[in-house]
């Protein structure tokens, strides 16, 4: 069957005319025969191969991408950056955890009762485990083990002063009241202020002076009971009739030098230790120098004055819990320096002493006391004092820009 159209064209309208035709009659007309082969014919003949080019080959489809499930992050972890260098009072934070960190050691070794190890014996294994830890974190960090080659006086400097305050402190403790030893050694934060102001020419402020002075005298009202319950319990007085303890005897005479020279070296350590993580822009690389000295230094001391004693496993375990515990607390304080003004984070180290004598109260080991009452609150004041005053503000670029 066909169709032909017609139009015709008037002056008002056009018309289509449509006209059906059979199919069979035009091609009979024709005289063209068709089959129904030749209408299912195809348009190739079968020995005829298809040429193949780009538009006909098949790619496949590329497959849906999975969406990316970004990683959990714990609160702990996301809280412990964010006081690392994610705040402006980063410097001072990271100090009070230091302070924290080292009142948990104490908590720990009174809650846990182990055999009585050599006091060099102790020394070594946790220089060593400092020693260790911070070799692997700079290899993980992808950090020069030993610092910049700018950086390496300092370094070396930071290590010999830092050996030096901590055996200098070993004998100091050995010849004195524990006590006496620590409030000797709570002088390193005001000793460490007056070095970086002629060796890091830092500015000492009023408000410093005075927090530090506040804090000082607070440990003096809290050791002050301490070292009268002390010499009472030794016999050296009757209850209620001395209140000063005088050291008496040449020997206790040179300890207690000994014990303001641990207190110098200290406080110049503490400024070698802000110089080299400034240099090195890495704070862990001053505590590898440390250990790389400390750590055979205490072994040959450790053999030479009193010789190796196995610890039993419970012993060797916590010992090794303390030397964890006591590198992270040195990383904090070394990352406190590298963000902040030494007289200022100094103070924070004052919380030690609070925390232990709430601790002591807390546990009943103690008859609370005023003076007690007054030296924790004189250190407590002097640290919210400093937290509202904030950071000092040369350093607050870097507590945002430090990257380590």
């Amino acid at each position: 069957m066909s169709t032909s159209s017609s139009t015709e064209t008037t002056d008002a309208e056009q018309a289509v005319e449509l006209m059906v035709c059979d199919a069979s009659a035009s091609d009979a007309d024709v005289g063209v025969a068709v089959t129904p082969s030749d209408e299912i014919a195809p348009l190739l003949s079968p020995s005829e191969k298809p040429k193949i080019n780009i538009f006909a080959v098949s790619y496949p489809r590329r497959k849906p991408r999975e969406p990316v499930t970004e990683t959990e992050i714990s609160p702990l972890t996301v809280f412990i950056l964010w006081v690392w260098n994610g705040s402006r009072y980063s410097g001072l934070l990271c100090m009070a955890f230091s302070a924290m960190i080292y009142f948990l050691m104490e908590v720990i070794s009174d809650v846990f009762t182990v055999q009585p190890i050599p006091l060099f014996e102790t020394t070594f294994t946790r220089c060593t485990i400092i020693l260790i830890l911070s070799y692997v974190w700079l290899r993980r960090s992808g950090q020069p083990i030993f610092g910049p080659a700018h950086a390496r006086n300092i370094l070396i400097s930071r290590a010999l002063m830092g050996y030096l305050s901590l055996f200098s402190f070993i004998y100091c403790i050995q010849r004195l009241r524990l006590s006496q030893a620590i409030v000797l050694s709570f002088a390193t934060p005001i000793i460490a202020s007056i070095a970086a102001r002629f060796i890091l020419h830092e500015k000492l402020k009023i408000s410093d002076i005075g927090g530090l002075a506040c804090s000082f005298f607070g440990v003096l009202f809290i050791s002050r009971q301490l070292l009268t319950t002390q010499a009472v319990s030794e016999g050296l007085f009757k209850a209620g009739e001395a209140t000063i303890l005088i050291v008496k005897g040449s020997h206790h005479i040179f300890a207690v030098l000994v014990g303001l020279f641990s207190s110098i070296t200290g406080g110049i350590s503490y400024c070698l230790i802000k110089a080299g993580a400034k240099a090195s822009d890495q704070p862990v690389v001053t505590l590898l120098s440390f250990g790389i000295l400390a750590s055979p230094a205490s072994g040959l001391c450790m053999i030479s004055f009193e010789g190796f004693q196995l610890p039993s496993l419970y012993s060797f375990l916590l010992m090794i819990v303390l030397g964890v515990l006591a590198f992270f607390a040195q990383v904090f304080l070394a990352r406190a320096l590298q963000l902040e003004k030494t007289s200022r984070v100094a103070i924070f180290l004052y919380i030690q002493a609070a925390l232990t004598q709430a601790w002591a109260l807390g546990s009943s080991r103690i008859v609370p006391s005023f003076g007690q009452f007054i030296g924790c609150l004189l250190i407590v004041l002097s640290v919210c004092y400093t937290m509202y005053i904030g950071p000092d503000k040369e350093t607050i670029e870097i507590a945002y820009s430090s990257v380590v």
